[in-house]
C-alpha cells in the first residue's frame, strides 16, 4: 500500500500537532471503551486507565512499531457479567488474569516454532477477506449509533468525506476531530446534548483500583474467551499491517503482539478493569488521516491515563451524542472494509476456483449473522466461537489444505 506520510516525514511533525492527532485516536476509542465497563459493573476511570497504561505496555512489548490503540474488549462482556453476578467482580479479575496469562504463553509458544512458520499461512486470498469482514461487522454497530439522530450523523459524516478527500496538509489528517467539532457544536444548536454530564462531573478523580481474587469456576467461565479472542487479535492485527503497509506479524512479531496483549490484560484484571483489546476504531482513524506514526498512539495512551484522573473531560467526551459518534464510526469502519479490497487488489489474487472458494468462505462465515445465518459455535452458556473468529478459522485451514492438495496435483501431473 502506497504510504502517503513516510516515516521520516512523520519525524518532523511539530509536538503540537502530535497532541492533536493524539486526541483524535482518544475521542475514536472512548465510546466503546466506556461501554464496556458500564455493561459490567467495573469503574468507568478504572477501565479508561487500563486502556492507557495496556497500550502503553504493547508498545513496549512490541519495540514502539505496532501503531495499536488497547481498549475495553466486547468478548469478555458475557463471562464477567456470569461470574460478576455469581462470585463478584473481584474473581473475574482473576479470570481475566489467567486468560491474558495464556496468551503469554501462547506468545512463548510462537516465539519458539517460529513466526516465518505462522506468515505462510496469511497469503492475500486469506488476510483480503478477513479485512473486509471484520469492517463489514463494524459498520452495522456504527449505524445504530447513527440512528439515533439521522441529520447529525449525516452532518459529521459529510463533514468527514469532504475533509478527507478535499482538504490539504494537517487540515486533512484532523478531519475526524473537526467533524466531531462540528457535529457537537451542530448537536448543541439544536439541544440534544447532556450538559449535566459535564456540570456533575468532577474536577479530580481517584480510579477505584481493586484487587483480583481467584477462584476455579470463576477461571474455567473465561479463560475459555481466549479461543475466540485469538483469532480476533490475529484479525486485528493483519487489519493494521495491511492499513499501514507493514508486516507487523513478520515484525516485531505475532508472539510480540500476543505478549503485549497479554500483559496488558493481566495489568488490567489486576488493577479491577476489562479484558484489553486492539481496537478498530483507531485502525480506521489510522486509514483515515494515513499517518502512521505509533508515538501518536501512545500520547492517546498518556492522555487516556490523564483522563482517568480528571472528571470534566471525562464528562465532555461523554456529552459528545451518539449520533456523532456513529456518523465518524461509518467513515472509519468502512475505511477498514475498504483495506481488505485494496489487499486483494494489491496483491493480483488470482481470481481461480481455489482463491474464489477461500474468500466466499470467508465471507458467508463472516457475514452471515447479518443476514439471519449465525454460523458461530457455542462452546459453552457463556462462551461462543463469532462468526467472524470462525471465517478466520476457517479460512486458514481451507486454504492450506487447497495448497496441499494443489501442490499434489501438480506433482503427480509433473
Amino acid at each position: 500500500m502506497d504510504r502517503i506520510m513516510s516515516k521520516n516525514q512523520v519525524s518532523v511533525l511539530s509536538y503540537s500537532k502530535k497532541i492533536i492527532l493524539g486526541l483524535q485516536h482518544l475521542i475514536a476509542m472512548f465510546g466503546a471503551t466506556v461501554l464496556v465497563p458500564i455493561l459490567t459493573g467495573f469503574d468507568v476511570s478504572t477501565a479508561i486507565f487500563a486502556a492507557g497504561a495496556g497500550t502503553l505496555i504493547f508498545h513496549f512489548c512490541t519495540k514502539n512499531k505496532v501503531p495499536v490503540f488497547l481498549g475495553s474488549s466486547f468478548a469478555f462482556i458475557p463471562v464477567i457479567q456470569i461470574v460478576g453476578q455469581a462470585e463478584g467482580l473481584r474473581y473475574a479479575q482473576g479470570g481475566i488474569i489467567v486468560a491474558g496469562l495464556i496468551y503469554v504463553l501462547l506468545s512463548l509458544v510462537i516465539n519458539k516454532i517460529g513466526v516465518s512458520k505462522i506468515i505462510k499461512f496469511f497469503p492475500a486470498q486469506v488476510v483480503g477477506p478477513m479485512v473486509i469482514v471484520i469492517g463489514f461487522n463494524l459498520i452495522p454497530t456504527a449505524f445504530n449509533m447513527a440512528k439515533t439522530n439521522f441529520y447529525l450523523s449525516l452532518t459529521t459524516f459529510a463533514t468527514c468525506l469532504i475533509l478527507s478527500n478535499f482538504a490539504k496538509g494537517f487540515i486533512k489528517q484532523l478531519a475526524i476531530i473537526i467533524s466531531v467539532i462540528v457535529g457537537y457544536l451542530l448537536s448543541l444548536k439544536m439541544g440534544v446534548v447532556d450538559l449535566s454530564l459535564i456540570s456533575n462531573a468532577g474536577f479530580l478523580q481517584v480510579p477505584k483500583f481493586q484487587l483480583p481474587a481467584f477462584s476455579i469456576s470463576a477461571i474455567i467461565t473465561i479463560v475459555p474467551v481466549v479461543m475466540a479472542v485469538f483469532m480476533e487479535h490475529l484479525g486485528d492485527i493483519t487489519t493494521n499491517s495491511q492499513v499501514v503497509g507493514e508486516n507487523f506479524i513478520e515484525d516485531p512479531g505475532l508472539n510480540r503482539t500476543l505478549l503485549g496483549d497479554g500483559i496488558a490484560t493481566m495489568f488490567a484484571g489486576l488493577i479491577g478493569g476489562p479484558a484489553n483489546t486492539t481496537y478498530g476504531e483507531n485502525t480506521g482513524v489510522l486509514a483515515l488521516t494515513k499517518n502512521y506514526d505509533p508515538s501518536i498512539l501512545r500520547l492517546a495512551a498518556i492522555f487516556a491515563i490523564i483522563l482517568s484522573f480528571v472528571g470534566k473531560i471525562g464528562g465532555f467526551l461523554s456529552s459528545i451524542p451518539q449520533a456523532v459518534m456513529g456518523g465518524i464510526s461509518l467513515v472509519l469502519f468502512s475505511m477498514i472494509a475498504l483495506v481488505g479490497f485494496k489487499t486483494l487488489k494489491n496483491a493480483h489474487t488470482p481470481m481461480n476456483l481455489k482463491n474464489i472458494l477461500i474468500i466466499a468462505s470467508i465471507l458467508i462465515i463472516g457475514l452471515g449473522g447479518h443476514v439471519g445465518i449465525n454460523l458461530g459455535i457455542k462452546l459453552s452458556d457463556a462462551v461462543s466461537l463469532s462468526g467472524l473468529s470462525l471465517a478466520a478459522l476457517v479460512g486458514i485451514i481451507l486454504n492450506a489444505l487447497l495448497v496441499k492438495f494443489e501442490d499434489y496435483v501438480n506433482r503427480k501431473n509433473s
